[in-house]
Formats: structure tokens, C-alpha cells, sequence
């Protein structure tokens, strides 16, 4: 879920989900990542009047930075993005500096449709130069996840979600501040629901609750990835309610039209 001028705004799949889901935002209910995944950064979506919404995202390449569709659609124009585990302390009283620590420009899954968001929920963002780093996420192989469907135990499969949203259920106004810091957070839901009616062959499902933490606002866009690993197994999409609660959605990026787009169009900044 991303903050729409940077206040909340919510997100949900097909067409049970268009009823009942809005964007998602931050990790709640997990713990301080510190320099656990130094290659996650906070994006803010800037149009000529300033900024529109943070959402969170991964450096998947130097130069390519991956998050939802719904963090870099129109009217987006620029993105700035920060990568300090703590954000929150750098930011004045009043607003966001005016540069993160690199620039980039957006652009969203051609198949993109903003009323129907959950269905082709990808955007990336192409930096203005490079962020070397150690490591960073790597892109799932071609329907790989559809193996998580059929195996025994699957409700023991865990995900490190993270993300620099909300870092409880959604709060009273005036509460917001508390639980709304810049601060880059790790969850490890489970998995709930893959290939099911519900969630179509797009989405997945994650546990949302005190015991494995999981995402809310402000976390649109961040990375789960599968187990303890750096492979991506989708960017955090929708909620199904204004509490953050239950379960939260991801888009799954190992479907063919999403690799397609990415190494089609942006192959030149992939390993």
C-alpha cells in the first residue's frame, strides 16, 4: 500500500478483491532491519507540484529498482529514493528533503489498469546513476512458485517481507505519527493462499498478525522474498482491510508477462 500524498490510501485482487482491497503500506508487527537488506530503499513519487506518495522497493540491478505498479503510475513523473535503514531522522518536521540519494524515472507494466491495479501491479523505477552495493534481490525464474502450491506443509512456508510502512495497524489520526516512521522494517509471514480461486495465479496471500508481522501502508512495493533468501517472490500489493489485518497481498513477478517486460525492456540494466 503506498500514502497518497503521503497519506494513507488503500488496495485489493479480481473482482472480490476490487470490492474488498486498497493499496498496501508498511511492515507491522516485525523488527528493525538494520543492514539486513541495505539494497531495499524508500521511494517518494514526485509529480511537478511535488511529492505524491512513499511507497518501498528493491534494488534488484545497480541501475534498476523494483517496486508496484501502483508506487509508479501517472501522474508520477520522478522518483527519489533513500536507502538508509532510518530515514525517519534525516527528514525535517515539514516534509521530505528535496533529494533521497539517488533520482530515477518510473514506469509501470504496460497491462497496468489503475481500477483493476492487483492484476499487473509491477513498476520499476530507472536510477539517474548507479548504487553499487554488495548484493541485491534477484528476480524468481519462470513460474517458480507454483511449486510452493502443491507441497506438503505449505502453511509453514515462510517469506521475509520488508518495507519501510506503517509499523502498526492503522492508527486513530492522532496516533499516526507514532506508528508512521521512515524506518526500514522485517517481517516473516506465512503463506496463506497460492493458485486459488481468490487469489487467481497473480497473487499470493501472507499472513498478516502480531506473531509472523506483515505489511501495511507504506510498504507498496516492497520485497517478499522467498524464505531467507534474496529471490524476489513479489512486491507487496493490497490490503483487504483499513486494519492491516489477517492477511496481506503480493503480486507474484514470476509470471511470463512480467519477466517478459522486465528483460524485454530493461535488460540492459540486469545481470
Amino acid at each position: 500500500m503506498r500514502l497518497t500524498r503521503l497519506l494513507a490510501a488503500g488496495a485489493t485482487a479480481l473482482a472480490t478483491i476490487t470490492a474488498l482491497a486498497s493499496p498496501a503500506s508498511a511492515v507491522k508487527y516485525g523488527d528493525l532491519d538494520g543492514e539486513g537488506h541495505p539494497f531495499v530503499g524508500l521511494m517518494v513519487a514526485q509529480d511537478d507540484d511535488g511529492a505524491l506518495w512513499r511507497c518501498s522497493g528493491t534494488l534488484i540491478s545497480p541501475t534498476l529498482f523494483l517496486t508496484a505498479g501502483h508506487c509508479t503510475e501517472s501522474p508520477a513523473t520522478h522518483v527519489e529514493i533513500w536507502f538508509d535503514a532510518d530515514v525517519q531522522s534525516g527528514i525535517p518536521e515539514n516534509g521530505y528533503p528535496d533529494d533521497g540519494d539517488v533520482g530515477g524515472t518510473p514506469y509501470t507494466h504496460p497491462d497496468y489498469d489503475p481500477d483493476a491495479f492487483y492484476l499487473h501491479d509491477l513498476g520499476v523505477v530507472v536510477l539517474d546513476e548507479p548504487v553499487v552495493m554488495d548484493e541485491y534481490g534477484v528476480l524468481p525464474e519462470l513460474d517458480q512458485l507454483d511449486a510452493l502450491a502443491t507441497r506438503r506443509g505449505k502453511k509453514d512456508l515462510t517469506f521475509t517481507a520488508v518495507g519501510y510502512g506503517l509499523q502498526r495497524a492503522f492508527p486513530t489520526a492522532a496516533e499516526w505519527k507514532e506508528v508512521a516512521e521512515r524506518i526500514r522494517m522485517v517481517a516473516t509471514p506465512k503463506l496463506i493462499q497460492i493458485n486459488t480461486g481468490f487469489t487467481g495465479d497473480g497473487s499470493l496471500l501472507l499472513s498478516n498478525n502480531a506473531h509472523t508481522g506483515g505489511t501495511c501502508f507504506g510498504d507498496s512495493g516492497g520485497p517478499n522474498f522467498i524464505g531467507d533468501s534474496l529471490v524476489i517472490a513479489g512486491v507487496t500489493s493490497f490490503g483487504l482491510n483499513s486494519t492491516c489485518a489477517g492477511t496481506g497481498g503480493v503480486y507474484r513477478v514470476d509470471r511470463a508477462d512480467d519477466l517478459d517486460w522486465l528483460y524485454g525492456e530493461f535488460g540492459s540494466h540486469l545481470p
